[in-house]
């Protein structure tokens, strides 16, 4: 590992340290562990599937059972019938639950400067970098897919001339730049293997 790529991994490990640090702090504070923190957040924003929750955390569906009923007791998600499938069931925030996640950061208030005080320019660059190492860790099968623009079949990137929206989104049909690239977006759709490929090969090539 070059000393460079070695900077890289110390600065990923103090972030993940006083990230962890403060999902703790925050998780206490309400009477949740981190996981169950984590997964009142996602079901408050939207219901999600139990076995799509399991994958984008990365718990076996074992440990987010045990998390679900947790949060169940507490009255702060339900099971529902999922209406695409009369099989499987999703897991939706209650009122309780909805008003408890709105007392959850999004980030670390610290963070949340840190990042904002940035021009948006540093902000594009660093997030075109995150989404390039998290879809090269998903092709590794080292971490679960996530719903990014990398790998969603809407995604079109530099298909404009335009330096500051250079991308576009065939869902919303609009060009944007890259500090709006998604990471988990609501309507993601996946792309087929060879497009995704394609879509990568380009966003890491115009630098």
């Amino acid at each position: 590992m070059s000393s460079q790529s070695r900077q890289i991994v110390t600065a990923f490990q103090r972030l993940a340290l006083f990230w962890r640090a403060g999902q703790w702090q925050v998780a206490k504070e309400l009477g949740l562990n981190p996981t169950q923190g984590e997964v009142l957040a996602r079901v408050a924003a939207r219901p999600e599937r139990a076995a799509d929750l399991a994958a984008t955390l990365g718990i076996s569906h074992a440990s987010l059972s045990d998390t679900v009923s947790a949060l169940d007791r507490k009255g702060l998600v339900r099971r529902r019938p999922d209406p695409d499938d009369g099989r499987a069931r999703r897991v939706a925030a209650t009122d309780a639950g909805k008003v408890m996640a709105a007392r959850m950061p999004e980030a670390p208030a610290a963070l949340e400067d840190a990042i904002t005080g940035l021009a948006e320019a540093e902000r594009g660059a660093l997030l075109r970098a995150l989404v390039l190492i998290i879809c090269s860790l998903q092709e590794a099968r080292a971490i679960p897919v996530q719903r990014m623009c990398l790998t969603c079949r809407h995604f079109r990137p530099h298909v404009h001339d335009d330096p500051a929206r250079p991308h576009h989104c065939a869902f919303v049909d609009a060009a944007f730049g890259d500090a709006a690239l998604r990471l988990d977006c609501a309507d993601h759709e996946t792309a087929r293997d060879e497009e995704a490929a394609r879509a990568r090969a380009v966003l890491s090539a115009m630098r």
